[in-house]
């Protein structure tokens, strides 16, 4: 699935079709053919797209250091000479890192295209998400965020960064910003946010045209769309908090942001 923000940048978003529901993408420029492949586990769908394409793979970012982000850097390399690009402390977690990044580093593609490094702790501790400044703002988050939900925190992570996270940077993106996470967990996020918050009618209609979707055509939000039905992202909901407080009776009235969140999370892990 092919997106053109702009007229300098192109989004295609591969589906992997794995069992880990894996999103890959490659973001080209139109003008000089170059792109940066980001997390391409399949490589070989990865490489046939830039081959098809016209366009030549010159750099590999992976967003962290899990196997399923991982797995297709070296035969993507192999094929292409591209250079790999991770946080600057996953260079001893991901093999043949090129350039390290983080906060603020600019990463360049083709001749306009420049894609921001937002440092973003929290599903592991050298995550990196990718944002794009431009009059169609894109953010690239990995397992940070994810239509509808957050990345849990099980190998390497910390719930209390990943709180930080969201609430200092990802909360503060502009509301026209389209999401591309890492993969598809839509639907089975939605019935979560439901069951959290069940009076929630942009979760409900959003279920409706979610429920058995493609995953390779499925709608790219926005951010805006996310503070509406994404309950990691509505922390102040009376309703979600009234519903959470019979999970966890000791609860207080008024729980803080932080608090409301690290609930959730555990909630959603056993989900």
């Amino acid at each position: 699935m092919a997106d053109n923000l702009e007229t300098y940048m192109i989004v295609e978003r591969i589906w992997t079709g794995n069992s880990l529901r894996n999103y890959n993408y490659l973001v080209a420029c139109p003008d000089s053919g170059e792109a940066l492949a980001i997390d391409p586990l399949d490589a070989e769908k990865c490489l046939n797209t830039a081959r098809v394409k016209g366009w030549q793979i010159t750099q590999v970012l992976n967003t962290h250091e899990h196997h399923d982000h991982t797995g297709g850097n070296a035969a993507v390399i192999e094929a292409t000479d591209a250079k790999l690009i991770a946080h600057h402390k996953a260079a001893g977690k991901i093999a043949g890192v090129d350039r390290g990044v983080g906060a603020g580093d600019v990463i360049k593609v083709g001749r306009h295209i420049e894609l921001q490094c937002l440092d973003t702790p929290g599903h592991t501790m050298c995550h990196i998400c990718l944002f794009a400044h431009a009059e169609e703002p894109a953010l690239f988050s990995g397992d940070t965020l994810f239509n509808a939900g957050a990345g849990n925190v099980h190998n390497g992570g910390s719930v209390d960064a990943l709180f930080d996270t969201f609430e200092q940077q990802l909360l503060q993106l502009p509301g026209q910003t389209r999401l591309f996470p890492g993969h598809d967990y839509l639907e089975n996020n939605l019935r979560f946010s439901l069951d959290r918050e069940p009076d929630n009618a942009a979760a409900q209609a959003r279920l409706s045209s979610a429920a058995d979707h493609d995953p390779a055509q499925a709608q790219v939000t926005t951010l805006a769309q996310e503070r509406e039905f994404n309950s990691f992202m509505r922390l102040d909901s009376p309703s979600l908090i009234a519903i959470l407080r019979k999970n966890f009776p000791d609860l207080p009235e008024h729980p803080d942001r932080r608090t409301v969140f690290t609930r959730l999370r555990e909630l959603r892990n056993r989900w």
